[in-house]
């Protein structure tokens, strides 16, 4: 349904919202939906978090979002807090990662799920966007459900029932608070009423079309967009590998071979990382896993090529007794803070590990400390970009902040230069 049709007949039935997970997800959701008039409780374990919300700030860096998340506290829209209230829909976006076996760890959407229950009295909605493998949305159900068996999925009288939906989140780092608003947005409901209900509940902010559907499906939709795109960057990532090993100009062939009307090859980079794509594939693997090969050859392709930038670095460091490898990048995309599950972090601490003797200059103009898995090594330091371009003898380009387009212009002539970041 288009946002045209939808305004003539929409009415906000949701006077109290309250979302569970102050993330890069629920948090900028809780921002627009209080935008738009509706009381939003933010939900988060972290006090610090709680805080900083709560003083109308922001705990991570995104363009845009602070400036909505101070206008709707100072409204009185948004508030947050350590624990859930009765609301009339719940909006769950708490993390849920891969397993060392490559399962999802579904903990988190549990704890969930046991803190909704107790404020429930019958009538609400409750949406996961967290993403999920399918059939997750019915273990939420469950979940809640078997906390309070007053409640059902379906039956009379009405008034006991809680509707469920899932609803997942397809935005771009970077470019969330536009995207959260301007793209199109798949609704799933687990049972009779809750697709309508969810797609009121992201109409009152939503411009793109609602595209309306079974919660499943919906589910099984995200894992499908990733892992494509996960494809894809394994093609071009092979291409670098087969490239570097026949003395060819990835980055040419690439170009020639985009001039094929119907042709669009990636850039390589040193990997994938971020919270989705390297991780999405893995959950429809898990739950097919003998008709899922291609995707989960793409995902062993993709966490192989950081070794494959290691080896690179490693062979260039030979030519120098102690050397200095300047590492220019530690998010996982451009111009972001973002390093969860970056393969430029996962480089540089591979990097420390095989070469003790050298000295690991970081820099990442994003960030003010290392990360968790950077600080225990004595031989890598965070550096501004300038004293990283004096003392390097080997200057690796890993992501590709803007920030870095003038330092790659002024690199002294025998420093050795390697850049695996996607263009």
């Amino acid at each position: 349904m288009k946002r045209e049709d939808r305004e003539k007949t929409l009415t906000n039935e949701f006077k109290q919202v309250c979302v569970v997970g102050l993330g890069y997800i629920g948090l900028p959701t809780a921002a627009v939906i209080a935008q738009q008039g509706v009381s939003v409780v933010g939900v988060d374990l972290n006090a610090a978090t709680v805080d900083a919300v709560s003083r109308g700030e922001v705990p991570f860096a995104e363009p845009d979002l602070g400036t909505t998340v101070a206008g709707a506290v100072s409204t009185g829209n948004l508030r947050a807090s350590r624990v859930p209230e009765p609301a009339d829909a719940y909006i769950v976006a708490v993390p849920t990662p891969v397993t060392e076996s490559h399962d999802a760890d579904l903990r988190h959407i549990d704890a969930a799920a046991a803190s909704i229950a107790p404020h429930l009295s019958g009538g609400e909605l409750i949406v996961l966007e967290s993403t999920s493998p399918p059939g997750t949305t019915a273990r939420l159900a469950e979940r809640v459900l078997a906390e309070r068996p007053d409640l059902s999925l379906e039956g009379a009288p009405e008034s006991s029932v809680v509707y469920f939906a899932h609803c997942p989140e397809r935005v771009l780092p970077g470019r969330i608070m536009i995207e959260i608003v301007t793209n199109d947005r798949i609704v799933g409901g687990l049972n009779d009423g809750a697709t309508e209900r969810a797609s009121d509940l992201y109409g009152l902010f939503t411009k793109g079309e609602l595209l309306r559907t079974d919660a499943v499906t919906a589910e099984m939709s995200k894992l499908v967009e990733n892992s494509f795109r996960d494809v894809n960057i394994a093609f071009a990532n092979e291409l670098s590998i087969i490239s570097d090993k026949l003395n060819i100009d990835v980055g040419e062939l690439i170009r020639l071979a985009n001039h094929h009307p119907r042709v669009n090859i990636l850039n390589p980079g040193p990997g994938v990382g971020g919270h989705c794509i390297a991780v999405d594939p893995w959950f429809i693997v898990s739950k097919a896993p003998e008709e899922s090969r291609m995707i989960r050859m793409a995902r062993e392709v993709n966490d192989a090529k950081p070794q494959f930038v290691v080896n690179k670095i490693v062979e260039a460091a030979r030519k120098f007794d102690k050397p200095t490898i300047a590492v220019l990048g530690l998010a996982f995309k451009a111009n972001v803070d973002d390093l969860r599950g970056s393969p430029a972090v996962e480089i540089t601490r591979l990097l420390a590990e095989i070469l003790p003797d050298a000295k690991v200059l970081a820099v990442e103009p994003h960030v003010d400390e290392l990360p968790d898995a950077l600080v225990s090594f004595e031989n890598v330091e965070l550096v501004e970009a300038g004293e990283a371009l004096a003392d390097a003898n080997i200057l690796v380009k890993l992501t590709g902040h803007a920030a870095f387009d003038d330092v790659m212009s002024e690199i002294p002539i025998n420093t050795v230069t390697i850049s695996a970041a996607a263009a």
